[in-house]
Order: structure tokens, then sequence, then C-alpha cells
């Protein structure tokens, strides 16, 4: 008889999410069983619960979702080596083909081909979660696992971040959602000059002042460039990282960046972006585009981390999974950061 496994499961094409008892999944060759510890609610699990378009177009359910975690190996498939039952791990949410170009040049968030954890096959909120030994990450068993259970998150932060050099540099993030302040706090332990974060949250932009932001800005009642001036910010900002995918905000960002200027893009928005592209042209911006996390991050963000990088202040909530609906209660507040559900209770 196949064993059952409590799991929040993306019941059918409407909104809302259930707990149900579900099949446990069976391990093939090259896979790895993890029992999960931690996970934590991520926007896209909040898209996924909501039935937004994004979701209509992507999700099939019923499906298990859920793919930030941290957890122990139960069990390792045919051929698995390198792993041993009990260890600490993580995993890489971003399943790809292994034999593309960019997977080829270690560039696996650009695989054409990627399969999404959580999104495209059943994800990590429930006991156990099966992945390609290639995707799991090691983790040190010293490191705190409500924060290795947001690493995820972190990765993007981290990819975004550190996409340019910061040292000694003016930096804006738009949007105060879970990973812009934790970008905040990666921007300043990577050695920005000043870090200035936006959003029209009052609530998450003091959040953002715990993780270092040096100034916080309701655009809705403060002038950017009145504060800029005050931070000692004489010519634009340096590098922008936009996480909140607004037009506005994007705008606002290129309107005062300095010339030569650098952009790394996250945010996803839910309509078309027009943009001043003589501005972007004339003043010599470089716009990159990110998605996902390069592999190396996973080692960047546990060495920062181990390194004295505080992230402790994004968690603002934590719940037992059978709890789950008051975790996502405090991510539709808009008043989180991020909301740790505990499978060990």
């Amino acid at each position: 008889m196949q064993k059952l496994m409590d799991a929040i499961v993306k019941p059918a094409a409407a909104p809302g999410l259930e707990l149900r008892r579900v099949p446990e999944p069976e391990v093939g060759p090259g896979e790895v069983l993890i029992k999960i510890h931690k996970t934590a609610i991520c926007g896209t699990d909040v898209h996924i619960y909501d039935w937004n378009p994004w979701s209509a177009q992507h999700i099939k359910p019923p499906m298990v979702i859920g793919h930030e975690y941290v957890g122990e190996i139960a069990e390792l498939g045919a051929g698995v080596t390198g792993f041993k039952i009990g260890q600490r791990v993580s995993g890489e949410g971003h399943i790809t083909c292994g034999h593309c170009r960019n997977c080829h040049n270690g560039n696996i968030q650009w695989c054409k081909d990627t399969k999404s954890v959580g999104v495209d096959r059943d994800g990590a909120f429930a006991e156990y979660v099966c992945i390609p030994a290639s995707n799991v990450i090691a983790i040190d068993p010293e490191m705190d696992e409500d924060i290795v259970a947001m690493f995820d998150a972190v990765g993007n932060a981290t990819h975004t971040a550190l996409m340019f050099d910061l040292v000694g540099e003016d930096v804006l993030i738009t949007g105060a959602g879970p990973i812009g302040i934790i970008a905040v706090a990666i921007a300043k332990y990577a050695g920005a000059r000043r870090v200035i974060i936006t959003d029209i949250s009052d609530d998450r932009l003091q959040l953002a002042k715990k993780l270092g932001a040096d100034a916080a800005v309701n655009t809705t009642k403060e002038d950017l460039w009145d504060v800029m001036r005050a931070q000692g910010i004489k010519e634009g900002i340096d590098v922008g990282l936009e996480m909140s995918g607004s037009p506005a905000a994007l705008n606002q960002m290129i309107g005062v960046m300095r010339n030569g200027g650098k952009i790394s893009l996250l945010g996803l928005g839910n309509s078309d972006a027009t943009l001043d592209l003589n501005n972007v042209i004339c003043k010599g911006l470089t716009l990159q585009g990110i998605y996902g996390r390069k592999l190396d991050n996973w080692h960047q963000m546990t060495y920062m981390v181990q390194g004295g990088l505080n992230l402790a202040p994004a968690i603002t909530h934590r719940f037992n999974y059978k709890d789950f609906e008051k975790g996502f209660e405090a991510m539709h507040s808009g008043k989180s950061g991020k909301v740790i559900l505990d499978w060990t209770k």
C-alpha cells in the first residue's frame, strides 16, 4: 500500500488551497527524497492561492505547491552518490535540461526547458518532496533552519543585488516586499554606501529599515530626489534593483539614475511597461533582466550568512503547517516579511 502524507494542495482552478492526504513521492533513479522541516511562503504561492492570470496559465490542479524549504534526506534513489541519509539539505527549484547551451555554460537560470518545483511539478509544501540529486543543495547543519527555509528567495535577492559591483555605490531598491527588504541587507553587506528603498506601504518600509536601509521612502508622501540629496547623493543612483514589477516605479528609477548607471530587473509586472527609451539611451543605462538564481548564488548566500549577514528581521511570522491559512492571511495583509511554516511538529 502506498504511503500517504500531509500536503498543501491547489485543488482546482479557483482561489484557495487545501490541506490533504496525498501519496508520498516515489524515488526514482538519480533522485532524492527529502523530509521537509521548514518551508517559507513565496509571493508566487500567494499568486497561486489567489488564482491570478499567471497561475491560470501555468498551474495544472490538483497539485502540491511550494518551493522554499529545508529538510533532511530520507531516501536516495539508485545511482545517487555524494549524499547520505539524514543529511541537512535544501534544493534548487528550477529543474533544467542539462544539455542546452545555457546549462552547459553554467547559466541554468536561462534554460528554456526549465520545470519549476511547486509550479510545473509537485512542490515542497508537504511532508516529503522528491527532486533530482543534481538539484540538491547540502546545508551546514549549524545554520538556522528558518533562514535556510527562505534561501530560494534570498537567492533571488542575491542574484539581483550582486549582478553589479556595489562597493561604495549608491543603491535604489524599488519594492519593499520580502525579496526587496532582503536585498537591502545584502547590498549593505556587499559594501554599498547608501541604500534607499521605495514602496507605498509604511509597514514594509519600516521593516526595510530593520534590515539596514539608509532611507525608506513612501513615494506617495515624499519626494525621492529630496531624500537622495539628504543622503548626499548628487549625480544620481549608481545601481538600481527593481523588485516591484511596477511600471511607475521602474520609470521613476530610470529618472533618478546617474549617467552610466546600471539596473537589475527582477520584478514581474501585471501589465506592459512603457519606457522613455530616449532617457535610457542618452543616459547610457544598462538594464539587466534577472530570473531565478545561479547555482553559485547558493554558495554566496551561505557564506554571507556565515560571515554575519543578519536576515532574521525579514521573518515576521511563524506557523505550524496545519495553520497555513494564517500564513497566507499574513502575506495578504501586505504587512508581513517572510512567513515560515513548520512541518516538524
